[in-house]
């Protein structure tokens, strides 16, 4: 029987060959495509390219990054090997700026180096290198239990929306927003899935739909602007999206459009669940207004995924890769210890306490 995409590791470490393994999806759906890395320019490419994308995946992506990179100066003296690690994990973090889950795991990953500075550079390796599998195991865990959570919120034969990719191409498997429709799936829910395509780079057309469907979960694909259609004629019953970055007060970066969603959503009295492991949660980022918007090339809306160029030469493109949707919209952020409600000033700590 042949292997189809929920078969691979999306973000794995190689320990013989010392090399980060993941899928290169920038070439999905017409292509499952593994690339080895080993060098940090290509680790910095595949997060900066796409190739590895997903707040979680990326969380993990870096963390096994950073154990490749560090084993390039085993043979190094502890000054020479901290002053390197240093270099590698400012540069890893270069690569997205609006994801904290990258963040996240390169200063878990310092941190726990930091605490053994004094041992040989061989033990701490071997630490590096058990943390980072460890920050892979974990993600499993904790997107089962956002699924838990999540499903508690639905009835079987519900149609549920989702934008962008927050699936198991997002994370090392079940997802954040579609755990709650594969665990869904696997006990005869019957959900019916209506998939955002997600402008410009088509995460929901390319990764979504493909995902969903080959598990053989029934999904349907719609324009982004299809979103009010489908929730007017009262196809949807829920929303459930992902996460990059939470703010103190319940503001949620993710995938441009997601905002426009929720304000469409709130029109229909459709529940929108942000769906968001406690690593994303930043409390030291008081609102949506303080979140760094990454800004992509134009390039990815005038020409990429077309066969001749779809917009006029020299035109000005304004190209954010993620909007904020205010905690107004939100009627409950799903994560592995809980769901989050209003205040979420208050509810956002007491889970991120948990997490801690």
């Amino acid at each position: 029987m042949s292997k189809n995409i929920l078969d691979y590791e999306t973000v794995d470490l190689d320990v013989e060959s010392g090399e980060l393994v993941v899928i290169d999806q920038t070439k999905l759906p017409g292509n499952i495509k593994i690339i080895r890395l080993k060098t940090a320019k290509d680790i910095w490419d595949a997060i900066y390219l796409l190739k590895v994308r997903g707040a979680p995946a990326i969380g993990v992506a870096a963390a096994m990054g950073l154990y490749v990179l560090a084993l390039n100066h085993k043979n190094d003296d502890n000054v020479t090997f901290f002053k390197k690690l240093e270099e590698y994990r400012d540069y890893l973090n270069s690569a997205r700026p609006t994801a904290v889950n990258l963040s996240w795991a390169l200063a878990r990953m310092y941190r726990l180096a930091q605490s053994m500075k004094n041992e040989p550079v061989s033990v701490i390796l071997d630490a590096l290198r058990d943390e980072a599998l460890t920050i892979k195991k974990e993600d499993i865990e904790v997107c089962r239990a956002i699924g838990e959570y999540g499903l508690s919120l639905v009835k079987p034969g519900d149609g549920i929306l989702t934008h962008c990719n927050a699936g198991q191409l997002a994370t090392c498997k079940y997802g954040t927003a579609t755990a709650p429709i594969y665990l869904g799936y696997e006990r005869g829910y019957d959900f019916k899935v209506y998939a955002d395509e997600t402008r410009p780079l088509l995460q929901g057309a390319r990764l979504t739909a493909f995902e969903l469907h080959s598990a053989g979960i029934d999904v349907t694909l719609i324009c982004d602007n299809m979103s009010a259609t489908v929730m007017k004629q009262g196809k949807i019953n829920a929303v459930f999206v992902g996460c990059d970055r939470v703010a103190a007060n319940g503001d949620t970066a993710n995938k441009i459009g997601t905002s426009v969603v929720a304000a469409v959503a709130k029109y229909y009295n459709v529940p929108v669940y942000i769906c968001a492991p406690t690593s994303t949660i930043d409390l030291d980022t008081p609102t949506g207004d303080q979140i760094n918007i990454e800004q992509r090339p134009g390039t990815e809306v005038t020409e990429m995924w077309y066969k001749e160029r779809m917009a006029p030469d020299g035109v000005k493109v304004y190209n954010p890769a993620f909007d904020v949707t205010d905690h107004s919209l939100i009627s409950g952020i799903v994560t592995e210890y809980g769901i989050a409600y209003e205040p979420y000033t208050e509810s956002l700590k007491k889970l991120k306490e948990q997490g801690r």
